[in-house]
């Protein structure tokens, strides 16, 4: 049976895989759910929880889990222990899949009407959606979900905005924020919340789940193995680097860093492949792969205790997120992005 995508297209989405909120499958992280549903048993549950860790590794599914948990069980000591199943056939499921359930709020980075792509950032016009939809009674009385994801990709309007919520929140409501970096989170936000930190997963776990999506892994033990070591238990860099070409663009990015002089026609040949109109995952990619590549450097230099490189390296990280944001934000040309991003960690690499 071919997949059929039910939740609307958001700009993290991978063409044939389920986006968190249609997903019905939740794999590891068996610790958080138990701490999660007793404490919703017990009518202990704080009221906004933070889950922080790695891309791709189930937080999101994680809050879309719990909160078709708080709806099926909207009396708290009647719950289960465990989350319940998610059925796909439920009209349940179905609502908060199609982002239609009146008592669920998922907020992400919204479209440019611009340049019909997503913005860069969560804006302060979707944080305040939550006025909008707290302000209005509950269907049943039962409880309200909001979901921010990535939180840390809040610019600093709509972070003071949701810290207002966050304040004075009301009866019967949860907050559920998702960060990868949870110190990229304005301190008083971190405060007001349950801090959950979810590990990535384990080899088994993240195989199970790229078998559940139906995604292509390799054949023998020893290249699953290093699938999911590259991957660093992330189901959505294991897709990426199988079914988008991130292996090979790693391994290009690393060819030009390693080689000398610069070698500008393989350089160009990387811009070219990343950059054109229907790679936009590619290009993302490119860009991860440069950020983690100059972090990487910047630890390493650290690590042996050669300060001075170490802080080239984090202006040099800092400049290169922001050259990201600008090329995003502003549509600018992306070979030109690819190719002078190169040339420049290239120049910092061999000065």
């Amino acid at each position: 049976m071919s997949f059929v995508r039910l939740a609307p297209e958001q700009f993290d989405t991978i063409d044939g895989i389920a986006e968190p909120a249609e997903n019905p499958l939740l794999v590891g992280h068996e610790d958080a759910v138990a701490h999660v549903a007793a404490a919703y048993r017990s009518g202990k549950m704080h009221h906004a929880l933070l889950l922080s860790g790695v891309p791709g590794i189930g937080k999101a599914t994680f809050a879309f889990h719990l909160a078709h948990h708080l709806l099926a069980h909207p009396v708290s000591e009647n719950a289960p222990l465990e989350f319940s199943n998610r059925d796909p056939q439920s009209s349940l499921f179905r609502q908060i899949a199609q982002g239609s359930h009146p008592s669920v709020l998922h907020l992400t980075r919204p479209v440019n009407e611009r340049t019909k792509g997503f913005k860069s950032v969560v804006t302060v016009d979707e944080i305040r959606k939550i006025g909008r939809f707290l302000s209005m009674t509950s269907h049943d009385g039962g409880w309200r979900v909001v979901i921010v994801d990535p939180a840390d990709d809040m610019n600093t309007n709509a972070a003071n905005a949701l810290l207002k919520n966050l304040e004075e929140p009301p009866a019967r409501t949860l907050f559920i924020l998702i960060a990868h970096s949870a110190g990229g989170l304005l301190p008083t936000i971190r405060s007001r919340c349950q801090l959950m930190k979810f590990k990535p997963l384990s080899e088994g776990q993240l195989l199970k789940v790229l078998n559940s999506l139906a995604a292509p892994v390799p054949p023998d033990e020893q290249a699953r193995a290093a699938l999911a070591h590259r991957a660093g238990g992330s189901v959505r860099e294991a897709l990426l680097l199988t079914q988008y070409g991130g292996l090979d663009i790693a391994d290009a990015i690393a060819e030009v860093m390693a080689e000398k002089p610069y070698p500008v026609a393989k350089a160009w040949r990387i811009a070219e492949v990343v950059s054109g109109k229907d790679n936009g995952v590619q290009f993302a990619i490119f860009n991860q792969n440069v950020l983690d590549m100059i972090a990487d450097w910047a630890k390493n230099a650290a690590a042996q205790s050669h300060v001075g490189a170490a802080s080239f390296f984090a202006d040099l990280w800092r400049q290169a997120g922001q050259q990201v944001i600008e090329t995003e934000t502003y549509n600018l040309d992306k070979k030109q992005h690819v190719s002078g991003m190169l040339h420049r960690m290239w120049q910092a690499l061999h000065a």
